[in-house]
């Protein structure tokens, strides 16, 4: 209840109606995993270089109808996040500027569910401009899949420490780690959480 009239308010707020079909209501079987790489982990100051995003339908990842944008920065990437990432400054020298890419990826997203890992800072993040360009935040639903990991983990281990580390719970579904810190790996791997963890009642200890 509450969450519809915050989009209620959110979607008056909206300053190009061509965005409009955020707030449609959302098939709940239309999902999107997506991750970002920034500069820092400070929302405020910080900025998006990257963006990767799978669909998920059925259990299956689209992989043909991946999503991967680059994006040009105001200021430079510091080095301790290009050890991180690898990405450089002369990496994103014919980057999109960042009103095209966020709103390539908003057409791509449409009114899908979000998923990820750590999906609220990147929310956050993408929420910086589209308050910017167009005057709210993401309406759409949001699920984090370390929450879905945890709910599911506690039942066999109700008193005991979980790592909810990306490695971990890779490691614990026995899932591959692919090259990490790439946006799309990244969303990758949450895209195989997610699927894994919809098809099992409860975690192993």
């Amino acid at each position: 209840m509450f969450k519809s009239i915050q989009n209620y308010f959110n979607k008056k707020r909206l300053k190009d109606k061509r965005f409009s079909f955020l707030f449609d209501e959302s098939n709940t079987e239309d999902i999107v995993v997506f991750d970002c790489e920034t500069t820092g982990l400070d929302i405020k100051k910080d900025e998006i270089i990257s963006i990767g995003a799978l669909r998920v339908k059925n259990n299956r990842i689209l992989t043909s109808k991946a999503f991967e944008v680059f994006i040009k920065p105001q200021n430079s990437i510091p080095k301790e996040s290009i050890k991180i990432h690898q990405i450089r400054n002369c990496d994103l020298e014919n980057a999109l500027p960042p009103k095209e890419a966020i709103e390539k990826f908003l057409h791509f997203i449409g009114n899908a569910k979000l998923v990820g890992y750590y999906l609220e800072f990147d929310v956050a993040m993408v929420n910086k401009y589209t308050k910017k360009l167009l005057g709210v935040t993401l309406p759409n639903k949001q699920e984090e899949v370390s929450a879905i990991y945890y709910n599911k983990k506690v039942k066999t281990i109700p008193q005991g420490h979980i790592d909810l580390s990306f490695d971990a719970i890779l490691k614990d579904l026995n899932l591959p780690k692919i090259d990490a810190h790439n946006a799309l790996n990244d969303a990758l791997m949450s895209a195989l959480i997610y699927i894994k963890l919809q098809n099992i009642t409860k975690i192993k200890e």
